[in-house]
């Protein structure tokens, strides 16, 4: 039963960092299970052994992640982040990965060696984001004084030429503000990248390459940015993370 117990056993892969002779970081994982290193040539895998091949996206599982994640950040100047979820079958299985790309992620670790990720995410304050765009966009305004006034019921045509028009409207003055937030950030990032808006209301949402030393001056930009919006605006500013949104790799497994 036990020898059938350890078949079932695998290494969860939480990063890659450049080998350094460690032999752990004094961390705990998923389950509490101890972190430990697993190296192979001129890079680690951050590892710990898990019961099983089926790990749950649980608020106790991703929690356990960030938190390794979060202590390695302290402890190395450069770390590749993985995405929730990778198992190796072994040691022998870790090396491999490690082995078939080392190329790749020495050439991405030297890209995020001494930074950090810091996000922001700026969203309209307001009650009804329809109403606020209809009285700060005349066009818009019109459209829908055309279209939904009094005694005249609309058609699925109507609503559908409405909607677009809004959609437009909203992904114009997102690109706008985004720009404008982004020329006063540019300085102080090694690189922004926009991710997807999550919610109607959200105006951007970024993520920012800051070096580990320059998060202060960082912070100073975000608020610089934000005297250019009025009190409709929200601005929401977190980090440091591991740099998850700017690794790019496809791990061959």
């Amino acid at each position: 039963m036990a020898a059938h117990a350890e078949v079932k056993r695998g290494k969860y892969l939480y990063a890659i960092v450049p080998a350094s002779g460690m032999q752990s970081y004094g961390l705990a994982g998923i389950d509490g299970a101890t972190v430990y290193i697993i190296s192979n040539g001129r890079l680690a895998a951050v590892v710990s052994d898990v019961p099983n091949q089926k790990i749950r996206p649980e608020r106790r599982h991703l929690a356990a992640q960030q938190a390794v994640l979060k202590g390695l950040l302290a402890a190395t100047e450069a770390m590749l982040p993985m995405a929730f979820g990778i198992i190796a079958d072994g040691p022998q299985a870790i090396k491999k990965i490690l082995s078939e790309n080392q190329e790749a992620c020495l050439k991405q670790l030297q890209r995020v060696a001494g930074m950090v990720e810091m996000g922001l995410r700026v969203s309209w304050d307001v009650p009804n984001i329809f109403e606020y765009f209809v009285h700060s966009h005349p066009e818009l305004r019109i459209a829908r004084d055309r279209f939904l006034r009094p005694y005249r019921n609309p058609s699925q045509e109507d609503k559908i030429e409405l909607g677009r028009l809004f959609d437009r409207l909203l992904n114009e003055d997102r690109e706008a503000y985004t720009e404008k937030v982004e020329e006063i950030l540019s300085p102080y990032c090694q690189e922004i990248k926009r991710n997807k808006c999550r919610h109607e209301r959200e105006v951007m949402n970024l993520a920012c390459l800051v070096k580990s030393a320059g998060q202060a001056r960082f912070e100073e930009s975000v608020f610089e940015a934000a005297k250019l919006f009025d009190n409709n605006f929200t601005f929401d500013y977190n980090g440091p993370w591991a740099p998850h949104n700017f690794v790019e790799l496809d791990l061959q497994l």
